[in-house]
């Protein structure tokens, strides 16, 4: 793979990387000292950009497609100018073009350019097309799909079309296609007309069918329109042929097609007599070998022809070859363009592969898959894998794809399916040479389509070969011999960390993967008999004492050994000096940790090796793998020589390590690490974004794992007591009691620290009764709040699906979201209309604390509840599982009066409600309940290992997307040009009003200037774009999509249609964001540039405002000044604030301060999008500093603040007001559509609600125990996360350490449980709360702190087993 580094990706180190580091452990405050280890370590790799000559992504132009003939003065020259997506017709009209000029007996002569459409975002190429054109006889357009340069095209041409003799568009977009023009045929009318051909392109949707009928309807077409007399008829019927010629593609065509259109169009001609021949048709569907005779239909005759051939070797011959089906496109082989074909069926054969290499004329491909892949006989696949080398969606190419259509013929086939990417509009060098990697159309259109059919493993074609092979290979190979390396992680690097995923119970999975896999014939020798012994195994090394900090060691591997066996070693050395280096090795080997079973390795993933070391978090780009992070992975495809690896759970750091961002090279870290391993990865389904990038770049087939069954927070000790009080006061309140009432409530609320999210009155105070209500009803609406928050419980184990009642809470949630396009009501709406009520109504009455609406919302809360429970108690048998749903569904749903929801609702006041929209919302439920309880996790890793095809399905929320259920699928995102919809946008409008009007009242009446916000990768997923069109409704701009649907292009707003001023924002998008959107990146930096440079005063657009004041103050032009799209360098993910907080490893808040400033200012420039991430730090901080509020997303119930360290990691609250001049704190908000109510809270609001309802909630903490080792984990993350929160914002009040405290170490019996359970885990707890203390983020006694520290030398030596 060598030969394709042509160009060196890493520059030799410089001065300053020369530091040397101390690894800090900053716990002053804790009782222990430990020594500071040293280590050696130079900063990050630096990676060369291409941000050369015009900053785009190719520097090719059309001076290499230009032929001028020699002058001649007696003939007529004929300019030909053409625009094509990629350049296959380039040599075939080039043959065309320089015959004719060189036919002694010609008629004209000929002069031709080509530009590839990519090639016109560069001004300068853009002007010369233009001038081509004014000289121009004929123009060509072909698959002009990319509607920001369609425009162009067609501004271009339309300035030209009435003087040129001849318009031709082939398939592109309706915009252009209307450009055609041949005599009296034309298209301006395309969409409006009546006749067949305009009817084509009317259909919404135009999938491949499209494609398919235009190719029948040209093989017919010219035959009838040949007898019709007018000349409209021989000029509709010439752009048929024209069409045929071109699809033809061969020389011979494309000079038959010249001689026609110029014979015919051109005036200088008129009168000569050009002679043309017929197009040459060849099959539209067939086989094709370079080497073979003809094209084949039959695949019969090709394997025939294939036994016979006296070229191959014995091993291609015999019966046990693996077969591997190429699919690819026709216009290549027509066109003579089929030289990288050549090289993949030539190298596939040389190792060993047999090939069915099979094509398509038009852009649907399922039809070729299904005649020539399966056997017509048996029905069996023919083929052990299928790699398609067109790049596109398997149906419907670069438009309209038809993606169930696609899955449907690759389930039948139930193969492995991979494409590869050809590299469309970089030069191979270009590529090599971008941080970006894959240009953002080629990404959307070749990378993210193709996912929705299930294809894995973007890749180019030299990794093809061995790892198109490795896939092909592993199918065929037998379960007892199949090596199977389960790769577990942990984060932070500690004992009690080890097999750290989001929402799994990691052992208790693996253990029940393994046991169902011994009962296939896996070989498991050895393995215990429960999981928690497991547990214990690979925890500890047995040849060294219990207490070892290491962790089974199961391999020890020398320098030289590694050496040999990683060859990119030297590469790492810049960061981390020569191996063994002091991670993961002893001094003088590096260790492999983990633990055999028999043909499986249970190893646990090194982690990235800096966190501990607060200089390297400082570092704008993160650093290369280390060398035991290089071992592990030698080790596993090397000496215990892997044939799959099964990562387990969200997430480790493999796909995460420098690199390009999509399109890896062989000197991308993912790629140089997984070498030929085919790689399984179970993923949670709710995280589609991080799932895509392992998809992407560490080649990962993904396989979702469901989270948790969610249930309803609920009340407990003082919240409870406070529940039971509202309800005595509500029937005693006109008795004389009633004031004596609502002074308890008063005094419980203030124990309950509910004092900061209501306003209290003194408990002696005199109030009327409205006032009371009004008090009553704000408690109240709080604690429902609370109690109806959705929360996990406990972690899932693979393969244990919910039980029927488990799943009722989810099933409630669903039933509340109204889903218009399905035409489905929302249960609580239903319930609001029968008494009357809108259900929005009845929300913002409840929010605003008005008595008898937040008792109506209770009262629809559980009726909704009893209904659902009561439907979901009819599907199960005794012991609470799903019976049979199909069946007893048909029957409830044929019972009428029956139906159990009617007799629940019978007995409460909404007896009256809608039967009809009852009866859909809950046939739509009973569909939801069979896809809950569905369990295909086990069943889809088994086809993975069988390699066979793991069905395709979107991630996200299952509450909103049940389509994400059942859970097994391989996960994928969605079309990036697809977002935000039209529905996002209304929901962003909502919420961006919501949050200038609560920020107005917070900040005196005035709106905010600025505002710093996240977007997220999975969020966006989730919601289809609500948090992109909430930046775009900021600034005042609307989203225009195509005729495709496809969002490429901004307008703005109107200041009178706004209605307020323009809002300026500072938009962090997340590392993985940059990666999955970096085209929604391009929309935005372009609308806000485009927002910049509108003439309006700059009281009423602060966009502008601060562009002009920037550009003044750093000398640069506005458009640059205006600069507010920032990420994360390529290949660098977070602000490593998370690491710091994480581990402890941090001194100060500045010093967090600078790591988010270092390590977040990268900006994506719309104006040279090929240069990729750019730094522009000063603009970063001047931006920052006109922030008023900062604001995030919270967009399902699953994860909120303090479950991951993600929100905090991007919180710039804290630096705002440090780069302010005033030095004034920013307001801080969260929206949260986690619920149908979407709300916009403060960030101290949004910390209590999530301390409340999880950490310090006996439902959540009791839930997460009951899974022994991994829940005392999560009950430490959420303390850890929660110091995070105090580190970027200080938004985190004193009594929630307090309570915690109370919680977890007052009480004795907790605190031995929780110490037993997870010794190293508990010493972390005890840590941070001393640590929460130390920083003064929490106040409290001399005694509890005592305690602590007591405690804290306790479970070290409990740890350390010292028995005293």
């Amino acid at each position: 793979m060598a030969s394709l580094l042509s160009s060196s990706f890493i520059t030799p180190p410089t001065k300053s990387d020369q530091l040397s580091q101390k690894h800090y452990f900053l716990h002053s405050f804790l009782p222990k000292k430990t020594n500071p280890s040293s280590s050696n370590s130079k900063s990050a790799l630096k990676f060369k950009c291409s941000a050369i000559g015009n900053g785009l992504f190719t520097q090719t132009t059309q001076e290499v497609r230009r032929i001028v003939p020699e002058k001649n003065s007696n003939l007529p020259t004929v300019k030909i100018v053409y625009v094509v997506l990629e350049a296959q017709y380039q040599s075939s009209l080039s043959a065309a073009v320089q015959s004719l000029n060189r036919d002694p007996s010609k008629f004209a002569s000929f002069e031709v350019v080509g530009y590839l459409v990519e090639e016109l975002r560069d001004p300068d190429n853009y002007e010369a097309f233009c001038k081509d054109l004014e000289d121009a006889n004929i123009f060509i357009g072909s698959l002009i799909f990319v509607e920001e340069l369609a425009l162009k095209v067609k501004a271009a041409v339309e300035k030209e079309r009435e003087r040129m003799d001849a318009v031709l568009v082939f398939p592109s977009m309706p915009e252009v296609m209307r450009l055609n023009k041949l005599g009296s045929f034309s298209m301006s009318q395309l969409g409006q007309s009546k006749s067949p051909f305009f009817q084509l392109f009317k259909r919404k949707k135009q999938g491949a069918g499209f494609a398919d009928s235009m190719l029948k309807l040209v093989r017919t077409l010219p035959k009838v329109l040949k007898y019709l007399p007018s000349d409209k008829a021989q000029d509709a019927r010439l752009y048929i042929l024209s069409l045929q010629f071109w699809l033809g593609g061969s020389p011979d065509n494309l000079q038959n097609f010249v001689k026609m259109i110029s014979g015919s169009y051109v005036p200088a001609l008129k009168g000569t007599k050009v002679e043309y021949s017929d197009p040459v048709l060849f099959l539209d569907t067939g086989i094709w070998h370079p080497l073979a005779p003809c094209m084949y239909d039959d695949v019969k005759e090709y394997l025939n022809w294939y036994d016979t051939r006296r070229d191959t070797n014995e091993k291609l011959k015999s019966g046990n070859a693996p077969i591997v089906g190429l699919v690819l496109q026709r216009s290549h082989i027509v066109t003579g363009d089929e030289g990288h074909y050549v090289a993949v069926i030539m190298e596939m054969e040389a190792r060993g592969a047999k090939v069915i290499p099979i094509f398509a004329g038009g852009l649907d491909f399922s039809g070729p898959v299904e005649k020539y892949f399966v056997d017509p006989v048996t029905k069996k696949p023919m083929v052990n894998s299928v790699v398609s080398l067109t790049g596109f969606a398997l149906v419907g190419g670069p438009a309209r794809q038809d993606h169930p259509r696609a899955v449907e013929a690759l389930m039948k086939l139930d193969v492995p399916y991979m494409v590869a990417v050809p590299l469309v509009f970089q030069t191979t060098e270009e590529w090599l040479n971008s941080t970006l990697g894959l240009h953002p159309i080629q990404v959307a259109l070749q990378v993210a389509l193709p996912e929705l059919d299930g294809g894995m493993e973007p890749i180019g074609s030299l990794m093809l070969f061995t790892r198109g092979w490795s896939n092909c290979a592993f199918g065929q190979s037998d379960g007892a011999e199949k090596k199977l390396a389960i790769t577990v992680f942990s984060f932070p690097p500690d004992k009690g960390n080890v097999g750290t995923a989001a929402y799994l119970n990691v052992f208790s999975s693996i253990f029940s993967v393994l046991s169902d896999l011994k009962k296939d014939g896996y070989n498991v020798e050895g393995l215990p008999e429960t999981s928690e012994a497991l547990i214990e195994e690979i925890l500890h090394d047995k040849e060294a004492q219990f207490s070892s900090p290491n962790l089974n060691v199961v391999y020890k591997m020398g320098v030289r050994e590694y050496q040999e066996l990683t060859p990119y070693a030297t590469a790492l050395e810049e960061n981390w000096g020569k191996p063994p280096g002091n991670l993961n090795s002893d001094g003088e080997n590096l260790l492999v940790y983990g633990k055999q079973y028999g043909n499986v390795f249970i190893g646990v993933q090194p982690t990235f090796g800096y966190e501990g070391d607060p200089m390297r978090l400082l570092f704008s780009k993160s650093a290369s793998p280390h060398h035991g992070f290089a071992a592990y992975y030698s080790f596993v495809e090397k000496v215990f020589k892997a044939d799959a690896v099964l990562h387990f759970g969200t997430h480790g750091s493999l796909e995460f390590m420098p690199g390009k961002q999509v399109g890896m090279s062989d000197a991308c870290f993912p790629d140089s690490l997984i070498g030929n391993i085919p790689n399984i990865y179970y993923y949670a389904a709710n995280n589609p974004s991080e799932a895509t990038i392992a998809k992407r770049r560490s080649y990962a087939n993904t396989i979702s794992y469901l989270t948790p069954p969610a249930e309803n927070a609920g009340l407990y000790k003082g919240l409870k007591q406070l529940g039971e009080l509202i309800s005595s006061y509500q029937s005693l309140k006109d008795t004389g009691r009633g004031p004596q009432i609502v002074s308890t409530i008063i005094s419980t609320a203030r124990q309950c620290n509910l004092d900061k999210d209501v306003d209290l009155p003194d408990e002696a105070a005199e109030i009327s009764a409205n006032e009371r209500d009004l008090v009553v009803g704000k408690v109240y609406s709080k604690i429902m709040e609370i109690e109806s928050r959705l929360l996990p419980c406990g972690l899932h184990v693979v393969g244990e699906p919910p039980s029927a009642m488990e799943a009722v809470a989810t099933l409630v949630n669903i039933a509340a979201l109204d889903r218009p396009e399905e035409g489905i009501t929302s249960l609580p709406s239903i319930l609001a209309q029968t008494v009357g009520r809108e259900m929005e109504d009845v929300y913002r009455g409840s929010d605003k604390g008005i008595l008898k609406d937040v008792e109506l919302l209770r009262q629809i809360t559980d009726t909704s509840r009893g209904a659902v429970s009561a439907f979901v108690e009819r599907t199960t048998n005794s012991k609470g599982q799903v019976v049979d749903v199909s069946n007893k569904l048909s029957s409830i749903l044929g019972f009428g009066i029956n139906e159990p929801w009617i007799q629940y609702l019978s007995n409460t006041k909404f007896y009256r409600a809608d039967r009809e929209k009852l009866r859909v919302l809950f046939q739509f439920l009973g569909d939801c309940l069979k896809l809950v309880v569905a369990d295909n996790e086990l069943g889809s890793l088994k086809q993975a290992l069988e390699g066979k095809f793991v069905e395709p399905g979107p991630g996200g929320d299952p509450i909103r997307n049940p389509k994400v259920l059942p859970t097994g699928k391989n996960i994928h995102a969605l079309d990036p040009q697809s977002i935000p919809t039209e529905a996002a946008m209304q929901s962003a409008k909502v919420v961006v009003e919501r949050l200038i009007e609560r920020q107005k009242i917070d900040n005196g009446g005035n709106y905010p200037e600025t505002v710093a916000l996240v977007l997220w990768g999975t969020d966006n997923i989730k919601t289809y774009g609500e948090s992109l069109g909430q930046v775009l409704w900021m600034i005042g701009v609307r989203p225009v999509a195509d005729t495709f649907g496809r969002v490429n292009r901004v307008e703005p707003v109107s200041l009178e249609e706004l209605g307020r001023p323009r809002i300026d924002v500072v938009v962090n998008c997340s590392g993985v964001f940059r990666d999955l959107f970096i085209n929604q990146m391009n929309l935005l930096d372009r609308a806000v540039k485009m927002v910049a440079e509108l003439d309006e005063p700059v009281e009423m657009n602060y966009v502008r405002k601060h562009a002009l004041e920037q550009s003044k103050t750093l000398g640069i032009d506005i458009r640059e000044a205006a600069t507010r799209i920032f990420s994360n360098a390529s290949g660098s993910y977070s602000s490593n604030i998370n690491l710091a907080v994480e581990n402890s490893t941090w001194n100060d808040e500045k010093q967090l301060q600078d790591m988010y400033l270092s390590r977040k200012s990268f900006a994506f420039d719309s104006d040279a999008p090929g240069a990729g991430m750019m730094e522009k730090k000063k603009v970063f901080e001047m931006a920052l500093s006109t922030a008023d509020a900062t604001f995030q997303n919270l967009d399902s119930s699953e994860i909120s603040l303090t479950d991951v360290s993600h929100y905090f990691d991007s919180d710039p609250t804290n630096l705002v007001q440090s780069l302010r001049k005033d030095g004034k704190k920013p307001s801080a908000y969260i929206a949260d559509t986690t619920t149908a109510n979407a709300q916009v809270r403060t960030l101290s609001e949004t910390v209590r609600l999530d301390a409340r309802t999880k950490l310090l909630n006996p439902k959540w903490y009791e839930g997460m125990m009951s899974s022994g080792y991994e829940g005392v984990r999560e009950i430490e993350k959420r303390l850890t996360n929660t110091v995070g929160w105090s580190a970027t914002s200080g938004q985190v009040d004193n009594w929630v350490y307090e309570e915690a405290n109370t919680t977890f170490i007052q009480d004795e019996e907790m605190m031995n449980r929780l110490m037993n359970m997870n010794p190293n885990s508990f010493r972390k707890l005890v840590q941070t709360f001393l640590e929460a203390n130390g920083r003064g983020y929490w106040e409290t006694t001399e005694e509890n702190i005592e305690k602590l520290k007591q405690l804290y030398s306790e479970v070290e030596d409990k740890i350390e087993g010292v028995d005293r």
